[in-house]
């Protein structure tokens, strides 16, 4: 991040078995089984949780068959709902199927080549962490991964699983120095309360701290003026849809660069990549990610935006917020010169015709390995274009 001065920066994640991230599982899930079987299926698919009760709804044209019913309950199984202890069960849940099919004056824009919505879509790179993600976003994302592993693999037996994190990051012109606060609550069952039934023991706190935190964040990073809070409302036994409704999409900034990138307000899950909210946020990533990983910025962010119905983008920035060692209108047109920015163009490139999407919609759909668009394959043909054009004086002095 190009500042001066003291800042600090938070960012949260939350675990798969968070509602609005179940909600995400089974509208990918709906998606990834048409994408297998029917790879251009119009998918659109919403998912509401409540007590007890699962709703899955929106619009899909398609030549294949989904169980949504079975599919539903097979996700919910997977993430950890299995016992009435969580407050909620795969196996009792209600699932109610009202999916809907595409509507026809939305398909006439798009079966010729043109973009599913209008809207615009950002995209974000820098090199403070590896994989060219905010530091702060890629712990707390990791953090949540760790919860559920602990779960999962028994080490911590008592962790049920709805979960959430937070990492308040300190910077000093620009460079992140030390973690300033950290957040981990974690639903739980009753065995880890002390006497008076509203605190769990310091002892599982202790072995929250141990087992989830320590292996995750550099121990160099803290210090002690470090802050770290474990379940601060004292207990979270009652967790999961059993004490908040969970939608599809709304964690859209979990989903992408924590706050520290602007968002253009487009949710991601359910929708096939003829939807532009998705897949155009995925391309604005990937051409992100390759000029900082061609050394071309250490910062960026792309926008791109599209009219309904409409191939080419009708607006594209690239701002490398000082960092850049070109000027970010020649980067636009090496963008223009290098990228396929149509829809079609963006699935061919991104390989977006595949069944890939349950796996983005838990831990954020960047900062992973496995995915097209986290690929920096184009790093070297940026570099070589930018090679010929007069370079500018960043205000990070990278040059």
């Amino acid at each position: 991040m190009n500042f001066k001065g003291k800042r600090y920066v938070s960012s949260e994640s939350v675990t798969e078995g968070h509602p609005d991230k179940v909600c995400d599982q089974i509208s990918d899930a709906v998606l990834d089984a048409i994408m297998k079987d029917d790879a251009k299926g119009r998918v659109a698919c919403e998912t509401f949780i409540t007590r007890g009760m699962v709703v899955v709804g929106g619009e899909i044209t398609t030549t294949t068959y989904v169980d949504v019913d079975t599919l539903a309950r097979q996700v919910i199984k997977d993430i950890g709902y299995t016992h009435s202890k969580y407050g909620f069960n795969y196996e009792t849940c209600a699932v109610i199927n009202v999916i809907g099919r595409q509507s026809p004056d939305i398909a006439q824009g798009v079966d010729t080549g043109g973009a599913g919505d209008q809207g615009l879509m950002v995209g974000y790179a820098s090199d403070e962490t590896p994989e060219l993600m905010p530091l702060p976003l890629q712990l707390a994302q990791r953090l949540s991964m760790r919860l559920t592993e602990v779960r999962k693999k028994n080490i911590l037996p008592y962790l049920g699983p709805d979960g959430k994190t937070q990492v308040t990051v300190e910077y000093h012109d620009g460079e992140p120095v030390r973690i300033e606060t950290i957040v981990v609550s974690s639903q739980h069952t009753e065995e880890i309360l002390d006497k008076s039934g509203h605190q769990i023991t310091e002892k599982s706190r202790k072995e929250i701290i141990e087992a989830v935190i320590n292996p995750i964040i550099d121990k160099k990073m803290m210090d002690k003026n470090t802050k770290i809070f474990i379940n601060p409302t004292g207990k979270f036994v009652v967790g999961g849809p059993q004490s908040d409704t969970g939608v599809t999409g709304r964690k859209i900034i979990v989903d992408t660069y924590g706050g520290v990138a602007p968002h253009g307000g487009g949710a991601f899950s359910g929708k096939d990549p003829t939807k532009v909210d998705r897949s155009a946020a995925y391309m604005a990533r990937y051409i992100a990610k390759n000029i900082v990983a061609a050394k071309l910025a250490r910062e960026c962010t792309v926008q791109l935006a599209y009219a309904i119905g409409v191939a080419e983008p009708v607006g594209l920035y690239v701002d490398t917020h000082g960092t850049g060692r070109i000027a970010d209108e020649k980067l636009v047109q090496i963008v223009r010169s290098l990228f396929k920015l149509t829809p079609k163009g963006i699935i061919e490139t991104l390989k977006l015709r595949a069944p890939v999407f349950r796996r983005t919609a838990a831990y954020g759909h960047f900062g992973r390995t496995g995915f097209a668009w986290e690929k920096t394959d184009m790093a070297a043909a940026l570099a070589k274009k930018a090679a010929g054009v007069p370079k500018t004086q960043c205000e990070c002095a990278c040059c």
